[in-house]
């Protein structure tokens, strides 16, 4: 298409959008590939000055992994979980919050736009509680696992995330939660991702992964728009798998919570997020109720 095209196919999509708030969840090779980053961090700034309030939610369970094989600790997995013990936890917090929080937001102001990193302990944005424990097969037999400091949410406070978006801040959060008794936990991204789009009244959930979308069993075509009960026929038959079950459990979670659209799309390909949003025909795949 010719530039001018473009431009004219965007237009009633940045006008429909002014004004509205979108979550992304920046996940995959987005999060350790620095270019990647730079370029998922630019669509952002984009959307923030085409008038949308924008919050960003990341992960960082491979940088999680890597400082803890360079500090000596060996990661625990039973039946494919992570286990988080105390150490595991101070070191989660200090690759989400200490670098990967602080580095998204470094990249923003190099781009022109104002970011704020918090964490869900911040202003008690993310309640949560601790998992129960988790019934796993190890070998023939199953066991029941204690994950350690894992949460599940139990609540979102989004005032001080209103606040500021309202003054005009990209918001970054990393997903560490905190109970009723003060303690920190770990959480999914994705689920968090999810639980803050329902609290803010999102308009769109974006989900940024590694592949192209929901793919078929064959993975040679993406599925571009499916309603939630279509998703669960897809984990039934086994086309939706592996790591995509959160990533969809989280958007179709977000969709039948209020939130109008949600949407998976490849982190790997420059301005994904940008073709996505504001072209007729996207590129990933887009979940509504």
């Amino acid at each position: 298409m010719r530039r001018e095209e473009v431009l004219m196919e965007a237009l009633p999509y940045i006008q429909h959008f002014h004004g509205k708030t979108i979550v992304i969840k920046l996940g995959g090779h987005a999060m350790v590939d620095q270019e990647m980053l730079e370029n998922a961090i630019r669509d952002i700034v984009l959307l923030h000055y085409v008038g949308m309030r924008v919050v960003v939610v990341h992960g960082g369970g491979p940088e999680i992994t890597e400082k803890m094989k360079a500090l000596g600790k060996e990661p625990q997995f039973v039946g494919g979980l992570r286990i988080t013990d105390a150490e595991t936890l101070e070191i989660a917090q200090m690759v989400l919050v200490g670098k990967i929080n602080d580095g998204i937001v470094s990249v923003l102001a190099r781009c022109g736009a104002q970011g704020v990193g918090i964490s869900g302990n911040d202003g008690n944005v993310i309640i949560a509680k601790k998992i129960a424990n988790q019934k796993v097969k190890v070998g023939e037999e199953e066991q029941e696992v204690d994950l350690g400091y894992v949460g599940e949410i139990e609540k979102i406070n989004p005032e001080l995330i209103t606040t500021l978006l309202a003054n005009g801040y990209i918001t970054v959060i990393a997903p560490i939660a905190i109970d009723r008794a003060g303690r920190s936990l770990n959480i999914n991204a994705d689920t968090a991702a999810g639980e803050i789009a329902i609290a803010l009244n999102a308009f769109k959930l974006i989900n940024l992964t590694d592949v192209d979308g929901v793919m078929d069993r064959e993975r040679t075509q993406v599925y571009r728009h499916l309603r939630a009960i279509e998703t669960e026929d897809l984990m039934t038959d086994g086309t939706i798998a592996g790591g995509m079950i959160p990533k969809i459990d989280s958007c179709v979670r977000a969709v039948k919570g209020g939130v109008p659209f949600a949407h998976v799309v490849n982190g790997n390909k420059p301005h994904t997020i940008l073709l996505e949003l504001f072209t007729d025909a996207g590129v990933g795949t887009m979940i509504t109720e």
